[in-house]
């Protein structure tokens, strides 16, 4: 009985223990472009009230959802890995997350929202960039 995760040795968890769901160095980078352009927003905020997932920023009056997404846990296609260790069981859980990102960008869609999605790998001059030009279309 448990959650259905595999067993992972010690070092591994402690490794993925050590991974931060918030404030990321790509995320900070980011936030410090836009604070810079002088850009306000808010930071790990759900954008619909009942939906569970939260963006990395969101500007609510323009209706823009911002995430920063990691090439591991996203599946970038430029930088996507696939453990050895527990394959299928990791195949299926990143697929999963994929299958929840385009999920989300339906949903917020569908409600009027904008989506950016940003990779952990872009340049944050260019990722902002990007947000800016979403926040001009609203």
């Amino acid at each position: 009985m448990g959650s259905g995760r595999p067993a992972t040795d010690a070092v591994t968890s402690a490794r993925m223990s050590r991974q931060k769901r918030v404030g990321t160095a790509p995320e900070i980078a980011l936030r410090r472009e836009l604070h810079r352009r002088g850009c306000r927003y808010f930071v790990d905020r759900a954008p619909l009230t009942g939906l569970r997932r939260r963006a990395d920023l969101v500007f609510p009056r323009r209706r823009v959802a911002v995430y920063v997404d990691g090439c591991f846990w996203h599946s970038c296609p430029q930088h996507a890995t696939s453990p050895r260790n527990n394959a299928q069981w990791w195949a299926d859980k990143l697929a999963g997350n994929v299958v929840r990102d385009r999920d989300t960008d339906a949903r917020l869609i569908a409600a009027g929202w904008q989506v950016v999605r940003i990779w952990e790998h872009e340049d944050a001059v260019t990722a902002a960039d990007r947000v800016l030009a979403a926040l001009a279309d609203r």
